[in-house]
């Protein structure tokens, strides 16, 4: 069972324009089967599962005008305090706090350089029930104009320990990583905004990219090995209706 603490990443959503579409292609990507609620007041809400666990979801555009993106939600034991203090902090909170029927509290948010993140509050679904494996969430990714803004609010508002460092400081709870902070530069257009990304670990990394890109994705960094101690190896990938998401394979000594 997943053990997931306040503060930290439990649940990765699609918002896309074509739901089979994106279903078809992450099932043959990660082998996840799908299964959408038949309640209307849903609107098509797809979960993707990982041998019977809940993995991630895809759901409609909420408007025409919303881009086709990965969400993150972070835990929080009050979706209303979480929100407050973020205000406080800086944030913009777009959504909510909202009941999601009886399956917990939900709130959208984007932090003060313009990431958006969701904050989750759970009654009858908690999020990810499988993490740390292949095919499934194993971390998370911000790529920000305003770094140390950013590393800022997070402490503050989820209480983050931060493992400095002088490119890509990482990020977690109670001793555990689970993500890290990358400043942008020029190599990301000027309309790009501040934004997170998950990844996804894989068994191999070089055979998923190819696969993604056989399926109609691009593959827009890597495959390559991260250069640091006992950094893993990475792509990053652009799906075919336009969201980015990573995937990495831990090194492993040969």
């Amino acid at each position: 069972m997943v053990e997931i603490i306040p503060g930290s990443p439990c649940w990765a959503q699609l918002s896309a324009h074509d739901l089979p579409a994106a279903q078809q292609f992450y099932g043959e990507l990660f082998g996840w089967t799908a299964e959408t609620d038949p309640d209307p007041q849903y609107g098509g809400y797809t979960t993707f599962s990982h041998d019977g666990a809940p993995a991630a979801a895809v759901a409609p555009l909420m408007n025409p005008q919303q881009p086709v993106m990965w969400l993150l939600s972070f835990a929080a034991g009050s979706v209303d305090d979480t929100c407050a203090a973020a205000k406080e902090a800086g944030a913009q909170v777009w959504m909510g706090p909202m009941e999601v029927g009886d399956l917990g509290r939900w709130a959208l948010l984007s932090d003060p350089t313009g990431a958006p993140f969701a904050v989750w509050q759970a009654r009858r679904f908690a999020g990810f029930g499988v993490v740390d494996e292949p095919n499934a969430f194993g971390w998370s990714d911000l790529s920000t104009r305003d770094r140390d803004a950013a590393v800022t609010f997070y402490k503050g508002v989820f209480g983050w320990q931060v493992w400095p460092h002088d490119i890509y400081p990482m990020v977690g709870l109670a001793d555990r990583m689970f993500g890290g902070v990358m400043a942008m530069d020029a190599s990301f257009p000027p309309e790009v905004p501040s934004h997170w990304n998950p990844f996804f670990q894989v068994a191999d990394v070089d055979a998923s990219a190819a696969t993604a890109a056989r399926l109609g994705a691009a593959v827009l960094h890597g495959p390559v090995d991260v250069e640091m101690e006992n950094g893993p190896r990475i792509a990053v990938i652009r799906d075919p209706q336009g969201a980015t998401f990573g995937i990495f394979a831990p090194r492993t000594d040969s």
